[in-house]
């Protein structure tokens, strides 16, 4: 596999380098000075691993993903732009996750954590087949960055590029897949006492009412009006993953179970029980944006070690805490 290393010139330190993934796909890593690392598809600017400094992968990557084009990757982290799931009249999810991004050397300066070294910029502008279906014009760009203790940092900032003085709205989420033991032993804690719209029931609205969200049936949900920090607890790996967001309201709680599971040919028959999406997403109240404006939505995971007490975890040292 031919590997070349990039100095960015965003700054003297950072690099990445990039190498031929699946299918011959270009793909970007990203390595920190611990051993934590990432791995970026220019396809879809789609995010397939991240690795903590023991090399273990704490993304979930379907074992059938299909790297070939049109086919959007099954795991890891999808972009859904400018349209969440079938709420409008694309295709799901949108068209980012099915686009070839290019790497932008030369990024618009925004304000970021000089500590982070370890970051590729990304971009996406609209092409003529993109505004056939979706007419208007934007640039779209992502920034992935390592974090000094291995946490993955996602920045989109998206900018309404339209000559006509014309607005656009969107939608959009970071369909995170989440690497777990078992769903039958997780909690997702932060989405207590919420509403949510509940996918399996025509997003008939309904509020949260247990103490924490655990799983032993399938679950496709939109929680309204979240809170900016969500822990994913697994209790078999004594791991938990913390979901730091900004100007993304939304959480989309997801996973299939054995039933839709089965039908997916991109997703093994038992691979349910080890992965659970959510999903940092603004969809309820579509973004929209004047010509010339931008929006900006951040996303920030990193793991804690769990605690436990007589055999239970104590999230809100984790939701609480800084």
């Amino acid at each position: 596999m031919s590997t070349e290393k990039i100095p960015s010139s965003a700054s003297s330190s950072s690099s990445y380098e990039l190498s031929k993934g699946v299918n011959g796909l270009d793909k970007v890593l990203l390595r920190d000075a611990r051993g934590s690392s990432a791995e970026v598809y220019l396809y879809g600017a789609h995010v397939t691993s991240w690795k903590n400094d023991h090399a273990e992968e704490l993304l979930f990557l379907s074992s059938k993903a299909i790297f070939k084009p049109p086919k959007a990757i099954r795991g890891g982290i999808p972009i859904c732009f400018p349209q969440f799931s079938n709420l409008g009249p694309l295709d799901s999810h949108g068209f980012a996750r099915n686009r070839f991004w290019t790497i932008d050397d030369c990024p618009p300066p925004f304000p970021t954590n000089t500590l982070n070294k370890a970051f590729v910029d990304l971009i996406l502008k609209s092409s003529e087949d993109d505004i056939k279906i979706w007419p208007h014009s934007f640039e779209f760009r992502l920034r992935v960055a390592l974090g000094p203790g291995g946490d993955l940092l996602l920045t989109s900032r998206i900018r309404n590029t339209n000559t006509d003085g014309k607005p656009f709205s969107f939608t959009f989420a970071y369909h995170t897949y989440f690497s777990v033991s078992d769903i039958s032993e997780v909690r997702v804690e932060g989405l207590e006492t919420l509403d949510y719209l509940d996918n399996l029931q025509k997003r008939e609205r309904f509020t949260e009412q247990g103490d924490a969200l655990t799983f032993e049936s399938e679950v496709d949900r939109i929680y309204l009006s979240t809170p900016t920090k969500i822990a994913i607890l697994d209790h078999e790996k004594k791991r938990t993953f913390v979901l730091r967001k900004d100007g993304l309201p939304d959480a989309v709680v997801w996973n299939p179970w054995d039933k839709k599971a089965k039908a997916m040919s991109d997703f093994g028959d038992d691979e349910y029980k080890y992965m659970l999406c959510v999903e940092a997403a603004a969809i309820e109240k579509p973004i929209t944006l004047k010509p010339g404006e931008e929006w900006k939505g951040r996303l920030e995971l990193s793991t804690v070690p769990s605690s436990y007490c007589s055999g239970q975890l104590d999230p809100q040292k984790v939701i609480q805490g800084s």
